[in-house]
């Protein structure tokens, strides 16, 4: 009777491990796979929670266009002939002054800046630089055509071709031989001098009337 009730207890005993065994192991095996699954192929929902959207580059606010128009200068009918006087007398009260590159004024001015002063005085705008003034206005086709008021053009080298480098305008017009130009020189500042001199005449390329 002792005998039967001990072979039951450990029966007993035997199926209760055996259960909590097969039990453990159905555990390990799958809880692994649960864990590798939820790793490597995560659901739409887990995706959404674990993962930081990133953001788009913060765009930079367009600029506009930086406007290209040209200065608005004057007109021909602008400026009458009955001027003329006016702008021969405003620029001999430059005479004197210095040459200086860039200059504007009467502590120190260039070629293209004195032209430039003068005609602003009278309340006239024109081009700073002297290649844009050699292309304002209209040219005077013959150099007996040239007037008071008119502006002169210079190459830097006598007898040869090359870009626009000094400018002058006409003070007066004394005789076929003698055209007086007023203009800022770079070793004298501003005087008057003839375009047939020995340095000018060589030099001069073109002469064109404004207004």
């Amino acid at each position: 009777m002792k005998n039967q009730i001990t072979r039951c207890f450990h029966f007993t005993i035997c199926t209760l491990a055996l259960t909590i065994l097969l039990t453990a192991c159905d555990t390990l095996r799958k809880t692994p796979e649960k864990s590798n699954s939820s790793r490597h192929t995560p659901s739409r929902s887990s995706r959404s929670r674990g993962t930081v959207a990133r953001r788009p580059p913060a765009r930079t606010p367009a600029r506009k266009p930086a406007t290209t128009s040209k200065p608005t200068y004057s007109r021909p009918g602008d400026m009458s002939a009955t001027a003329v006087p006016q702008v021969v007398q405003v620029a001999r009260t430059y005479a004197g002054t210095p040459y200086r590159s860039g200059g504007n004024d009467k502590n120190g001015i260039d070629c293209s800046g004195l032209i430039c002063s003068v005609y602003s005085e009278i309340g006239v705008k024109v081009p700073r630089i002297s290649w844009q003034q050699s292309e304002f206005g209209q040219e005077v086709s013959s150099i007996k055509d040239i007037k008071p008021g008119d502006w002169l053009f210079f190459v830097p080298e006598a007898g040869k071709e090359g870009y626009v480098s000094h400018a002058g305008i006409v003070t007066d017009v004394r005789n076929q031989d003698e055209i007086i130009f007023i203009h800022a020189s770079t070793s004298r500042g501003v005087r008057e001098d003839n375009l047939f001199s020995n340095y000018f005449k060589g030099r001069f390329v073109k002469a064109m009337r404004p207004f």
